[in-house]
């Protein structure tokens, strides 16, 4: 096992599904002592999700839709990360693309090792899912992708 006692801070990207306990659970078992661990989850804005669709006709129903989300998923990592010994003070819920959102707090934390999901499932994904790949190749730290296993149905 490689030695990763140079680790200060890792940053935790979960979604707020079922999967996210094998994340945080692969992360908890490669954190050091002392280490401090914060999570992150990115809620994608209504547009993007349905990005072929007039919005302005639905703006106050995107921004309420929104910020249900935002407090949903909020609660969400709260209760998962705690369950992980992560504080809550050290979750955060973010607005936007999911790969520049993660990017983008690891480097105002100063994180020095990101860890999330990947499924793999196509195309670039076949390594990496399209978030962990963009998250890789856009940050200066060290970035561990956990392969998700799908649930036998």
């Amino acid at each position: 096992m490689p030695n990763n006692s140079h680790y200060k801070h890792v940053l935790i990207a979960v979604d707020t599904t079922d999967e996210a306990d094998e994340v945080m659970a692969a992360a908890q078992a490669v954190i050091p002592d002392g280490c401090r661990s914060s999570a992150v989850t990115v809620v994608k804005p209504l547009a993007r999700v349905y990005g072929g669709l007039d919005m302005s006709t639905m703006a106050d129903t995107s921004i309420t839709f929104e910020q249900e989300a935002l407090k949903q998923s909020a609660a969400s990592l709260t209760k998962l990360a705690g369950g992980y010994g992560v504080a809550a003070e050290d979750c955060h819920v973010r607005l936007g693309t999911p790969a520049h959102e993660i990017r983008s707090i690891a480097e105002e934390l100063g994180a020095d090792l990101i860890v999330l999901g990947t499924h793999g499932r196509h195309g670039l994904g076949l390594v990496l899912g399209s978030t962990a790949n963009s998250v890789l190749h856009g940050v200066k730290c060290d970035v561990l992708s956990v392969k998700i296993h799908p649930v036998d149905d």
